[in-house]
């Protein structure tokens, strides 16, 4: 691994990480509380990491919005994690079936074997309930398509996503930032895909005053869900 290589690792994982920066316990499969849909701002990836993002993602004929960093297995406070090492086995038609909203392959792995060993069930039962929590939740109007750098606060991403989701309050819901971009939104399902109160998720939001958001790049990327 390069010297380069790695540094890109290292930044991507402190933009995108999940909940905190401490280890938590491996855990064991099936046992949690509730899930975290991670929903990353993909042009604020791009930008950030530069050179060293994800082809699949970030080339110019690929303009994702939002698309799915994970889904999080959580206790009411931290998360367990890798509950089966080595992981089972993914095949392939499987993760190739997950790119259109998780859009690179290492992703798609690195989620299955931190948080989808988690989840108590398969690889297919995991990816399934991904999709079905991604399709839960409604992408606002105005970060479907973003043509242009705006400057936004972490209060009114979170109104966006309120208003198109009903019944989601806000201790269900954290907006998070890399100290100027918008990174992520994180939304808190039961573990029958419901939203619910997260105090811990929520306490770790942006406390950023406004924040970029980067346009997406040119070209004919994967669609947005509207409804």
């Amino acid at each position: 691994m390069t010297r380069a290589w790695a540094a890109g690792l290292a930044l991507a994982a402190l933009l995108f990480a999940p909940l905190a920066a401490s280890a938590q316990n491996k855990g064991e499969p099936g046992q949690f509380d509730h899930y975290v849909l991670a929903l990353s701002w993909s042009p604020s990836y791009c930008e950030a990491m530069g050179t060293r993002a994800e082809p699949a993602q970030c080339a110019p004929a690929r303009p994702f919005a939002f698309v799915v960093h994970g889904l999080w297995p959580q206790y009411k406070r931290g998360w367990p994690e890798s509950c089966v090492a080595p992981a089972p086995f993914l095949p392939e038609p499987l993760l190739r079936s997950m790119l259109d909203v998780m859009p690179s392959r290492r992703l798609v792995l690195h989620q299955w074997r931190k948080h989808g060993t988690c989840d108590g069930t398969d690889s297919a039962g995991y990816f399934a309930t991904v999709r079905r929590a991604y399709e839960r939740v409604t992408i606002p109007e105005a970060f479907r398509r973003l043509d242009d750098y705006r400057m936004v606060s972490p209060g009114e991403v979170e109104a966006a996503f309120r208003a198109a989701n009903p019944g989601l309050e806000p201790d269900m819901i954290a907006v998070a930032c890399d100290g100027r971009r918008l990174t992520e939104v994180r939304i808190c399902l039961s573990r029958t895909l419901d939203f619910t109160p997260c105090p811990d998720v929520d306490r770790r939001a942006c406390r950023a005053e406004r924040v970029a958001v980067p346009p997406q790049r040119e070209g004919q990327g994967a669609p947005q869900r509207t409804e």
